[in-house]
C-alpha cells in the first residue's frame, strides 16, 4: 500500500493519495465553511542542472526540495511529487489568503538557499500557482487544472515568482485554443496576405519593400501580426508561416520582374528563429527561387540581433552560402538586445537597421540618439547599408539624413498597403 501511495525517489505521497488527502479537506471546509489551498510548484532551469551534472545529481537534488518543503509545512498540509521537477501541496483549513501568500513566499526563499550537489554549490528557485477551494473549482481535478495554469502564468511573469489563479486566465486560455485552432487551419487553407512597407532612398526614391504578413480571418477581419505571429512561435506553426511568406514574396518579385519599372524592386522578408536553424534553411530558399524564377539579388533575408546568440559557425556558412547566389542580408533591431561586435564582423551582413524605439525618441532621450549616431557610423565604416524604421516625422527624417543616414522606412512616407494600394503608391510616388 506504501509504495503504491509514495513516490519511489522522494518518498512524498503521490498523486493518488495527494487526491484522497484534497478530497477529505474539501469535506471539511465545505461543511466548516473554511478553504483549501492547492499549489502547483515546478523547479525553474531544473532541465539545465539534469543535462550539466547527470540524472544523479539531479535525482539528489528533487530529493533535497522534498525535504526542505516538508520542513516548511505543518503536519496537517501535504506535499506530494507530481513528477519530473513538479510538486503540489495542499493546505488544509484555509481561513486566510495572506497565510497561503507567506507560506509559498517562506518555500521559496527555503528553496533558493544553496544546495550542495557533487561538491559543488548550486542555486535555484521555483514557480508557483496557487488555486482555492471552493472560488477556483469544487473538486481537486479543477484546482489542480487551475493551479497549473497559475504556474504558468508565474514562469511566463520571469520565473520565481508566485500567481493566485484568476478566472480570466481561463478565459484567455479558451481565447488562446480557438485562435490556434483557427490559425492551423487558416494555414491549410493560406488565409494570409502580404502587406509592403516602401524603403525610400534620400532622394525619395523607392529602392524596396518589406513584407509583413496579415491574416484575413473569417469573423474577425484582419488580425495583427503581434496577436498571431507569438503564438505561431509558441505552437510551432511558424514553420509552415514563414515558409508561405517566402514563396509568396518570391512570387511577387517574379510578376514584377515582368515590368521594368518594378523590377528592380526588392522585397525584405523576416526570418524567425525557428526557420533559421532548421538545416533546410538554405536548400528552402533556394527551393522557392528556383520553383518561382525570383532574382536571388532582390530577395533580402532580415534576421534579428536574437538569433545569432548561439552557433554562429553554422549561420554564418548559411548566410555565406545564399549571398554567393545574389541574396542579402539584413540585421533588424541593432542595438536592442545581444549586440555583439564580434558577430557583426563575422557575420556577412549587408544592411544594419535602427530599431524605432531609438528613432522614435531620438529628440528626446540622448541615449537613443548616441546610439542612432553609433549604428549609422559603425555601418558606414564597415561598408554596410543602414536604414532606420518607425521614421514618422519629417524632423526625424531630416536628422537622421544629416549623421548620415540614407535610408528609411515608416509612417512619414507610407503605412503597410496591400498589393494593390502599394502598386498605386509607387506609380504616384514615381510619377509613372
Amino acid at each position: 500500500t506504501h509504495l503504491a501511495q509514495h513516490d519511489a525517489l522522494t518518498n512524498l505521497p503521490n498523486r493518488l493519495l495527494l487526491r484522497d488527502r484534497v478530497d477529505q479537506a474539501i469535506g471539511h471546509a465545505r461543511r466548516d465553511g473554511r478553504q483549501v489551498a492547492l499549489l502547483f510548484l515546478d523547479l525553474d532551469n531544473f532541465k539545465t542542472i539534469n543535462d550539466s551534472l547527470g540524472h544523479a545529481a539531479g535525482d539528489e537534488l528533487l530529493q533535497e526540495v522534498a525535504r526542505r518543503l516538508r520542513e516548511t509545512l505543518s503536519d496537517i498540509d501535504t506535499v506530494s511529487r507530481q513528477g519530473g521537477d513538479e510538486f503540489l501541496v495542499a493546505l488544509a483549513d484555509v481561513d486566510d489568503l495572506a497565510v497561503v501568500s507567506s507560506l509559498a513566499g517562506r518555500m521559496q526563499r527555503r528553496l533558493a538557499q544553496p544546495f550542495t550537489l557533487k561538491g559543488m554549490q548550486l542555486v535555484t528557485s521555483i514557480s508557483i500557482g496557487i488555486a482555492l477551494f471552493p472560488g477556483d473549482g469544487e473538486d481537486f481535478d479543477t484546482l489542480l487544472r487551475h493551479a497549473d495554469m497559475a504556474m504558468y502564468e508565474a514562469k511566463s511573469a520571469g520565473r520565481n515568482t508566485i500567481r493566485f489563479f484568476d478566472r480570466r486566465m481561463q478565459e484567455m486560455l479558451v481565447a488562446r485554443t480557438l485562435l490556434e485552432d483557427d490559425l492551423r487551419q487558416a494555414i491549410l487553407n493560406e488565409e494570409f496576405l502580404l502587406y509592403y512597407q516602401p524603403q525610400l532612398t534620400r532622394s525619395g526614391h523607392i529602392s524596396g519593400v518589406e513584407a509583413l504578413v496579415r491574416w484575413k480571418h473569417a469573423q474577425r477581419g484582419i488580425v495583427s501580426p503581434a496577436e498571431f505571429i507569438p503564438l505561431a512561435e509558441e505552437c510551432g506553426l511558424i514553420l509552415p508561416l514563414g515558409a508561405w511568406v517566402l514563396k509568396t514574396a518570391c512570387q511577387q518579385l517574379t510578376q514584377w520582374a515582368a515590368y521594368p519599372e518594378l523590377a528592380g524592386l526588392s522585397i525584405a522578408v523576416n526570418v524567425s528563429a525557428s526557420q533559421l536553424h532548421q538545416k533546410t534553411f538554405v536548400s528552402d530558399v533556394l527551393r522557392e527561387l528556383k520553383q518561382t524564377g525570383a532574382n536571388p539579388r532582390n530577395l533580402k533575408l532580415e534576421l534579428t540581433e536574437s538569433m545569432l546568440v548561439n552557433d554562429v559557425d553554422t549561420i554564418t556558412a548559411q548566410m555565406t552560402e545564399l549571398k554567393a547566389v545574389g541574396v542579402s542580408f539584413s540585421l533588424d533591431d541593432f542595438g536592442t538586445g545581444y549586440s555583439s561586435l564580434s558577430y557583426l564582423k563575422r557575420l556577412p551582413f549587408d544592411q544594419l537597421k535602427i530599431d524605432q524605439c531609438f528613432v522614435k525618441n531620438i529628440f528626446t532621450d540622448p541615449n537613443d540618439a548616441a546610439i542612432a549616431k553609433m549604428v549609422v557610423a559603425l555601418g558606414i565604416s564597415m561598408g554596410l547599408n543602414v536604414i532606420a524604421e518607425g521614421v514618422e516625422y519629417e524632423e526625424q527624417r531630416e536628422y537622421l539624413s544629416g549623421i548620415g543616414c540614407d535610408n528609411y522606412q515608416g509612417y512619414l512616407f507610407s503605412k503597410p498597403l496591400p498589393l494593390t494600394e502599394f502598386e498605386a503608391f509607387f506609380v504616384k510616388s514615381n510619377n509613372l
